[in-house]
């Protein structure tokens, strides 16, 4: 369960930290089946150009076959496609994971009613993914 919703935004409490965080949703996410695309260090750019910020990594997945079908109907998804988990850690040095709402997505896109059984797939899979990182 998230811990809040702001704008089209989930965020929920984490029990471990950054790094075990985004790796254990690396190893969710190709053990679904689903491709990691990239992995962000912001900390390791930031301190690369002699700067400061705390543990902050965005891990980048998807499955093309589901992306595609919504990029079919409007493929201006594709500015949040693939999706992504941001895993950081607050100035308490709580950490936190935060991802998009599907139903924002499908909002903003103005996504039709045909890619309901789409969106649900995303919304299991997000919710099953930041329960299974964040807990234990």
């Amino acid at each position: 369960m998230p811990d809040f919703v702001t704008d089209g935004v989930i965020t929920t409490l984490s029990r471990r930290s950054v790094r075990d965080l985004i790796d254990q949703l690396a190893a969710f996410v190709e053990s679904k089946g689903a491709i990691v695309y990239a992995r962000i260090d912001h900390a390791a750019n930031a301190q690369s150009v002699g700067l400061k910020l705390r543990p902050t990594e965005v891990l980048v997945f998807g499955h093309p076959e589901v992306g595609t079908a919504l990029m079919q109907e409007r493929q201006e998804i594709g500015l949040d496609l693939p999706l992504r988990v941001l895993a950081w850690e607050d100035e308490n040095g709580e950490v936190w994971l935060t991802y998009d709402d599907d139903e924002w997505l499908a909002k903003r896109h103005r996504l039709g009613r045909q890619h309901a059984a789409a969106l649900l797939m995303i919304e299991t899979f997000m919710s099953t993914l930041a329960r299974s990182a964040t807990q234990g």
